[in-house]
């Protein structure tokens, strides 16, 4: 998104309405283009520069690379992480294999005979006992055991059960939440990742690198200042009488120190809001001294104009 930053300096606003005076059909200003400023988002090392300051750029040039080494890694464990809840959401979405299924039954089979035999054991004790031909204490003993058997065999039932009915639907929704989790880590890891090689998101000129190479940047400090557009606009002063008669789309004459053909350019903004004081504190006098700051851009044929050289725009 564009910004636009204003200045509003007393004593320029001051020259700029005395040369109005004399100037009454001219608007005065500079030639400049879009500042883009790309930043750190995080403290790195750069290295890499490959392209040199002054150059044009286009849209995702490599303008500055930073060390990714340790952000790799990053998104090496956060893969993982997506994989491994993967693998564990498809185990729960197939249920137990054949053979879990088959090793299951046979515990079970083996826990009814194990009860089928205490139930025997327990009743010939109990025969015994009766007879007067045994303890009770041997009995009581028997009868545990067959009481184990039975706790055994339902336990089994019930870990058979669990293979063959499938996974829980909670189960299964908090693995999913698990998935989704680590996918947007990963998703997350990987756009830190995109920001350590800054490119290009507007073609222009590359005006400044502030930083060299080898140096560990300041995370929020500007890397690469880009002067986008391919030609530059006139920013200039609109005097309060001429506001009326300048609005977005019209085309106006500019002039440029150092060239003999003057220019026709189009008005891309012009602001609502005058350089000096609000215009119901100002008397009739002080109102033609508002200004209005206005934005007229040049053809594409002008692209190798300088930024920062005067300009001047007739006004209608």
């Amino acid at each position: 998104m564009h910004i636009r930053t204003f200045y509003f300096l007393p004593i320029i606003l001051f020259f700029l309405a005395a040369c109005e005076s004399e100037n009454p059909g001219l608007a005065l200003g500079t030639l400049e283009r879009d500042r883009i400023a790309h930043t750190a988002t995080v403290s790195e090392v750069i290295v890499s520069l490959p392209i040199e300051p002054g150059s044009r750029v286009t849209k995702g040039d490599i303008l500055v690379q930073l060390d990714d080494r340790s952000q790799s890694a990053m998104v090496a464990r956060a893969a993982a992480n997506v994989a491994a809840n993967e693998a564990n959401l498809t185990k729960l979405r197939n249920g137990a294999r054949a053979e879990e299924v088959a090793a299951a039954s046979a515990k079970l089979e083996g826990a009814r005979a194990a009860l089928v035999e205490g139930v025997a054991n327990y009743q010939r004790a109990k025969n015994l006992v009766d007879r007067k031909l045994d303890s009770q204490a041997n009995l009581d003993k028997l009868l545990a055991v067959r009481d184990s058997n039975a706790a055994a065999l339902h336990a089994e039932e019930e870990q058979l059960l669990a293979l063959t009915n499938g996974t829980r639907p909670e189960d299964l929704l908090m693995a999913e939440a698990q998935l989704a989790a680590t996918r947007a880590e990963l998703a997350s890891e990987q756009k830190k990742l995109s920001d350590l090689t800054i490119t290009a998101t507007r073609d222009g000129i590359l005006d400044n690198l502030p930083w060299n190479l080898g140096e560990r940047v300041t995370m929020g400090s500007p890397l690469a200042i880009v002067l986008a557009g391919i030609a530059p606009f006139a920013r200039v002063y609109i005097p309060g009488p001429y506001r009326i008669k300048v609005t977005s789309g019209d085309v106006l004459i500019v002039r440029v120190d150092g060239l003999v053909d003057p220019i026709s350019g189009t008005v891309r903004w012009i602001s609502s809001d005058p350089a000096f004081s609000p215009y119901y504190a100002l008397n009739q006098e002080e109102r033609a001294r508002l200004m209005y700051l206005a934005e007229i851009q040049l053809p594409d044929e002008f692209a190798k104009l300088p930024s920062g050289v005067p300009a001047q725009v007739e006004l209608p």
